[in-house]
């Protein structure tokens, strides 16, 4: 019977593995060789070892674009959870409009990404909304170039990325709110504790792992970030929001460097992984901690 149970087991599970095998695991064993070849996309290519990575740590738009990857996914994870958390503790303790302000706040994550770039390139424009907004305001002095200034491109595309997803990170600390005792909330308000003194002695600790999936998801959708800036500033200006995948995309389709922008998925893939495994590793060691 044991034996008969494992051989179901297997069969379920055969099918997903194979499926996981052809559509993962393969394409991923496949790129990393290419990344250790010449090729140029063709069926020609000669194994040369680690020449591709060795360019890639020679070649300085790889470090700038390795940078701005990782302040992009710094900005936008910090500011949509801190933002996202805010929305909820706001919403938590104003039920009655709780629902229809939800619905407000994750509207944007029901646009495409595509689509929310072309909209916000207007909105940034140098004629666009948000410049025309300050000067109804009478605040002139604040008007910009934002998609065309090296020091205030990266922060806007960040920007459209932060305005797209925080209602997503609100819905998910929402969800920890909802799991809070309410006798630890009463409990608290009977002592004569302030709503700081709540919000970091109780809703906070009982938020971690909310936190935890917000900041792993965030994380791994930033560091991953294509559409935003492809749409938005193609890379520009200046290279000052070129990250890793418009790397990726250029040398692949664009620069005929097919073998070397397999190399700079294989890095991608790699700091992804590592930032989003340390993240989450400590944010569950928090977890248990509390």
């Amino acid at each position: 019977m044991f034996h008969r149970r494992r051989a179901t087991m297997a069969a379920f599970l055969l099918p997903a593995i194979v499926i996981y095998g052809a559509f993962m695991l393969y394409p991923l064993a496949r790129g990393v060789y290419l990344s250790l070849t010449d090729s140029l996309g063709g069926p020609m290519a000669n194994f040369v070892g680690t020449q591709q990575y060795r360019a890639m740590a020679d070649d300085p738009a790889v470090a700038d674009a390795l940078w701005h990857t990782v302040l992009y996914a710094a900005v936008v994870v910090v500011v949509q959870n801190g933002l996202g958390l805010l929305f909820a503790s706001l919403l938590f303790r104003r039920p009655r409009v709780r629902k229809s302000l939800s619905v407000v706040l994750l509207a944007p994550t029901l646009v495409s990404p595509v689509m929310a770039a072309f909209i916000w390139s207007y909105l940034f424009a140098p004629d666009g909304g948000i410049n025309a907004l300050l000067g109804l305001l009478g605040l002139d002095s604040l008007q910009h170039v934002w998609l065309g200034d090296t020091s205030t491109a990266l922060y806007s595309v960040a920007a459209v990325n932060i305005w797209m997803f925080a209602g997503y990170s609100c819905a998910i600390f929402l969800a920890g709110y909802m799991s809070v005792p309410t006798e630890l909330l009463d409990a608290a308000a009977v002592d004569g504790a302030s709503g700081w003194q709540r919000f970091r002695s109780v809703e906070w600790p009982m938020l971690a792992p909310a936190l935890t999936v917000n900041v792993t998801l965030s994380l791994i959708g930033s560091l991953k970030v294509f559409e935003f800036p492809l749409v938005l500033t193609n890379g520009g200006p200046a290279g000052a929001t070129d990250t890793l995948t418009m790397l990726v995309y250029r040398n692949v389709f664009g620069g005929g460097k097919f073998a070397f922008g397999i190399a700079l998925s294989v890095l991608l893939l790699v700091t992804v992984v590592v930032l989003s495994s340390a993240t989450s590793s400590l944010l569950r060691l928090r977890e248990r901690r509390i």
